[in-house]
């Protein structure tokens, strides 16, 4: 599949002519809002209508036919009606035009998929790249050009917003300007046929005007491109993410815990963190959070203080910094040491900050100015409640000369007011001074927090990522055995087989077809035991009555044989039966999962949890794309609610979380270095002090084509 490279991905966002092929004379047509806003805008370069009729448009003349215009076209808008669209390439073709940006609605969106594959194909057999179809257009601020039907006015700035959403990316221009937030470019994908966000965040990346890239994203074709090249983004901007759909309809295997526990929006989720993109819930947030880190600087430490006259909205402030993630500076003594001097003798020194209600302009000032001198504070949230007292026409000018020394000082401060109308108005009149100003503290906060989230992660070096060394050749060996006996799944013993070429410690086993065999196999592999059934007709061998633990002697094992057998016989009375697998029965530790599998939207992802016969109750678990390095793993093994039982509990040793580590990493392993296979999980993986043990491999592989 042919893909942009940054250097003529360019031509799109910065292009030296444009023909618009359908512009139009009637102002009701999206043809003339088009070719009005390119005017309006600014355009510089060469702007080519194309009509039937010709004549002019606007002042502009209009050619008949892409073959009349005179020279090359960069780009090339198309309104046309669908059917019209495939004829229109051909004279793009002929004028070596680069991009399209083909607006017209009616392909893949409603089912017609073939005439959206025949577009792009002719397009890539001529050089030339797709955006959308089914798109508002884009506007590119670098150049002055204004290609949507959206708004005529755009306010330019350093957000660049890629939106999936023609209809939502145009009320977003709206809302922009709105907001007063200026935007370097806007532009919408569509159906993805061919350019997607990948391609434009090329561009973005290395854009100096962009100081942040928001994405609206509503399906992803090709995550694991997407991955790399947004963990290359953040490592230079921030990048937010509105992901429209968090149900849990994604793909779902029924065999594998791995797969129904891979609900799309928790992986999408876990995957945006381990990219540190940020990723907001809605417009507005998002929105707000752009804004905020276009114009913040980045915080060098963690140490946050609050500044507040009133208690109340101090707590909840406090509250949303445990929600945002943000560390607040709490060492009472230096703090009481700084701002008792400022404050009245009956405030707290306490972080939050507490001036009390008698607090007047003065107050805040001082204590400002001293939270700007004192190195050991990072950022500041400063609150206000409404009060008699005080006079927020003197406060306002004051958190504008505040805002403006921070922001030189390399501070970030967000400031939260409180109030009746005048209130509001203050607010109002500070945002449209680029001030962050909020009326609620859990706004204030949020913004904060992404900013840190943001700061926190981007302060990290890149990590090497460990390769495993794997009997590639034995497992290979395994899956052909499986294939020839037309099956999707492995049996116990086979996962197992595969579990040990890859180098992690498994149970003694062997499989017995018989009882004497059996008592022969628990005489050599010692007490106690484990024994469960091998059939390919019988997946959850537990739930039959195909599983007996904690075998203490041989007529224990003997009776064991006989129940399983039986009670898989009534189960299922016509399942092969290839035996009963003997096992030692692996000492008490701790039970966690781990596995991979190949995502329809990202490739191979690798998840970890507390395992055992209740993990889809309790669901604790994580996930991440591969290739993923060893600190990636530690902060996926962290992200569970029950990691402090690897840490020890009541008087328990620490487990061994290194051993934890490279078992994933071996898994990792297992599913990139071998195509066939599907989804991989070890249920139980019991970890000790030292070393871990790998009980129950379940495997699927993937049919022959």
């Amino acid at each position: 599949m042919m893909k942009s490279t940054e250097s003529n991905i360019k031509i799109l966002f910065e292009p030296k002519s444009i023909a618009i092929i359908g512009a139009s004379q009637h102002k009701g047509k999206i043809g003339y809002k088009i070719l009005e806003n390119i005017v309006a805008g600014g355009y510089k370069g060469k702007i080519y209508p194309i009509n039937p009729k010709g004549g002019e448009i606007l002042g502009i003349k209009a050619y008949k036919a892409m073959e009349d215009v005179p020279g090359d076209v960069d780009v090339a808008t198309i309104v046309v009606p669908a059917e019209f669209v495939y004829p229109a390439l051909k004279g793009c073709a002929a004028k070596k035009t680069k991009f399209l940006s083909i607006i017209t609605s009616g392909f893949s969106e409603i089912g017609n998929v073939e005439e959206e594959k025949k577009i792009v194909s002719f397009a890539r057999e001529n050089g030339m790249r797709i955006l959308g179809p089914n798109i508002f257009g884009f506007f590119s601020a670098g150049v002055s050009l204004n290609a949507t039907f959206g708004p005529k006015e755009v306010k330019k700035g350093g957000v660049a917003i890629i939106t999936q959403s023609g209809a939502l990316g145009v009320a977003m221009i709206g809302k922009t300007a709105v907001e007063n937030i200026g935007l370097s470019a806007i532009i919408s994908v569509g159906n993805k046929s061919d350019l997607d966000e990948t391609d434009l965040l090329r561009y973005l990346i290395n854009h100096e005007e962009t100081k942040v890239i928001m994405m609206y994203i509503e399906g992803i074709k090709d995550g694991a491109r997407l991955v790399g090249i947004l963990k290359e983004a953040t490592a230079k901007k921030p990048v937010i993410v509105v992901k429209s759909g968090r149900s849990k309809r994604g793909a779902i295997a029924a065999a594998s815990h791995t797969g129904s526990l891979a609900g799309s929006d928790e992986i999408f989720d876990a995957i945006m963190k381990q990219c540190n993109v940020q990723r907001a819930e809605n417009i507005k947030d998002a929105l707000e959070w752009c804004k905020f880190l276009s114009n913040s600087p980045v915080p060098t430490a963690e140490n946050a203080i609050i500044i507040t006259n009133g208690g109340g909205i101090g707590v909840l402030a406090t509250d949303a910094c445990e929600k945002y993630g943000i560390k607040l500076y709490d060492d009472y003594e230096a703090l009481k040491k700084t701002f008792a001097p400022v404050m009245p003798y009956f405030g707290s020194a306490k972080n939050p900050i507490d001036l009390t209600g008698q607090a007047e302009s003065s107050h805040y000032s001082l204590a400002f100015t001293t939270s700007l001198k004192n190195k050991n504070i990072s950022s500041l949230i400063s609150l206000y409640c409404e009060t008699a007292v005080f006079d927020i026409q003197n406060f306002e000018p004051l958190i504008e000369e505040t805002y403006k020394k921070y922001k030189a000082a390399g501070k970030p401060i967000v400031f939260c007011l409180v109030g009746g109308e005048k209130v509001e108005e203050c607010v109002k009149s500070l945002r449209r001074r680029d001030v962050p100003a909020f009326n609620d503290p859990y706004e204030a906060v949020s913004c904060l927090g992404a900013l840190y989230s943001y700061a926190n992660y981007h302060g990290e070096s890149s990590e090497t990522i460990d390769k495993p060394k794997l009997d590639v050749k034995s497992i290979e060996e395994v899956i052909k055995k499986v294939r020839a006996e037309n099956r999707s799944f492995l049996l116990s013993n086979e996962g197992q087989a595969v579990v040990k070429a890859a180098g992690m410690p498994v149970p003694q086993s062997y499989i017995a077809r018989n009882i004497k065999e059996a008592a022969d196999y628990a005489q050599k592999i010692g007490y106690p035991l484990v024994m469960k059934i091998v059939s390919k007709d019988i997946l959850h061998k537990s739930d039959v009555g195909g599983v007996a633990l904690d075998l203490q002697n041989k007529n224990e094992v003997i009776e064991a044989y006989e129940a399983i057998i039986n009670n898989c016989r009534t189960h299922n009375p016509a399942a092969t039966i290839d035996g009963v697998e003997v096992s030692e029965m692996v000492p008490h530790g701790t039970e966690l999962i781990i596995g991979a599998r190949r995502d329809p939207s990202f490739g191979p992802i690798v998840m970890f949890g507390l395992g055992g016969i209740y993990v889809e109750v309790m669901k604790d678990v994580s996930f991440r794309a591969i290739p993923v390095g060893r600190r990636e793993i530690l902060s996926m093994i962290k992200q569970i609610r029950s990691y402090p039982l690897l840490l020890g509990v009541r008087g328990e040793a620490q487990k061994d979380i290194e051993s934890v580590i490279d078992s994933i990493i071996k898994v990792s392993g297992i599913i990139e270095s071998c195509p066939a296979i599907t989804d991989i999980e070890i249920n139980p993986l019991v970890v000790y002090e030292k070393g871990v043990k790998a009980v129950d491999a379940r495997i699927l592989i993937s049919h022959l084509k």
